[in-house]
């Protein structure tokens, strides 16, 4: 493209997303930028979906940059970016959570603590919020329940049911996207779910 600097910028502001993937195939920075800037929204709009409870997802997105720019070369149809870019999100968020420590300490609202006002011990007293400190605890633990079960899922099942229950993707979709047959797509998002369940109840169970 023979153009100065500042009219290459306005036209790649102009280029559809198709163009914007091809020319980043061939690794065109700015090309690449422009891409990752139109997309910078529905990144972060993709993290808090899958992880709400993550107050920081700074990291996942350099991440995921990183991965646009290592492995949009294997892209084969640039139209599905987009599609492309939410199986990414996918694993990143997947990977990052194998690697998050999963332990709760719990603290015993009765247990004793010392008082160096007082030659007692006394007891911890919270005052009385709208939402009790022990529904707080249960919540929080139960999204780490969620987190875990989600992580032991293996890979290529929890994918298909994410693009269905989180993007809501038909099973014709999916199947297109993981290079897969519509019914071992609806079999892999059956299981997941079911392993999902499973691990969920059984942690109520005995809660």
């Amino acid at each position: 493209m023979s153009t100065s600097a500042s009219s290459a910028k306005t036209n790649y502001a102009n280029l559809s997303v198709t163009d914007l993937v091809v020319l980043s195939q061939r690794k065109d920075e700015l090309a690449l930028t422009e891409l990752l800037k139109r997309h910078s929204v529905y990144i972060k709009n993709r993290l808090f979906k899958i992880a709400p409870d993550w107050s920081d997802h700074s990291d996942l997105i350099q991440e995921i940059h990183i991965r646009i720019w290592r492995f949009i070369g294997q892209l084969r149809n640039p139209a599905s970016f987009r599609t492309w870019l939410s199986q990414l999100i996918t694993n990143v968020f997947y990977g990052e959570l194998r690697k998050r420590p999963r332990d709760f300490h719990v603290v015993s609202l009765d247990e004793p603590y010392s008082n160096e006002s007082s030659e007692d011990n006394s007891t911890r007293d919270i005052e009385d919020h709208a939402q009790k400190p022990e529904d707080v605890l249960l919540a929080k633990e139960l999204t780490g329940i969620l987190h875990q079960a989600m992580a032991e899922v293996p890979l290529q099942f929890k994918t298909a049911q994410l693009l269905r229950d989180v993007e809501g993707l038909s099973y014709q979709e999916i199947a297109v996207i993981t290079h897969s047959e519509l019914g071992t797509v609806k079999s892999r998002i059956a299981r997941a779910r079911l392993r999902i369940q499973d691990r969920v109840s059984s942690y109520l169970a005995a809660a």
